[in-house]
């Protein structure tokens, strides 16, 4: 509705990154909380490829410094080769510190929008995350005060829960 058109849209037109946050809370309606994270990760692959959304899950991306490759870590999900999708299974609410591992990833994995998801609470919790270099664009509509702590990406304000009932 009227609320959607006032969201920063994404890479994907928001169309995407909506229905991967569809499937989530579709996963976690039927699992409810206190699963390990892999339990919603693989149920979440289950879900996107039963809607037939294309992921790859535990997809490698190599980290690099300078020109060299220093390591490889895995993302939970990988969405149409554009949406990074990080799972949590935390009984706190998502912190700064979950926030800034996605835009770690984002930046290295070179993915424009990223979603973070804790399944652990009685009510699923999300955030659409974007790297650091698009920050400046968004400035003048979001504020100052929505960029985290970190000072390496934001988060827009009114995804830092998830949708009321």
């Amino acid at each position: 509705g009227r609320q959607m058109s006032r969201l920063v849209e994404d890479i994907t037109g928001n169309e995407l990154t909506f229905r991967i946050i569809g499937a989530a809370m579709t996963v976690h309606n039927s699992l409810g909380a206190g699963y390990k994270e892999e339990i919603y990760e693989k149920a979440l692959e289950l879900e996107l490829n039963r809607q037939e959304i294309a992921c790859v899950r535990q997809y490698p991306v190599n980290v690099h410094y300078i020109d060299m490759n220093v390591g490889q870590f895995y993302l939970d999900l990988f969405v149409e080769n554009q949406v990074v999708v990080e799972c949590k299974a935390l009984s706190h609410p998502l912190t700064d510190d979950e926030t800034a591992q996605v835009i770690n990833y984002l930046v290295a994995a070179d993915c424009k929008v990223g979603l973070l998801f804790n399944f652990g609470r009685r009510r699923l919790e999300y955030k659409r995350i974007f790297p650091p270099g698009d920050k400046d664009a968004y400035l003048g509509r979001v504020g100052r005060d929505d960029i985290n702590k970190a000072g390496r990406g934001w988060v827009k304000p009114d995804e830092k829960k998830g949708k009321k009932d």
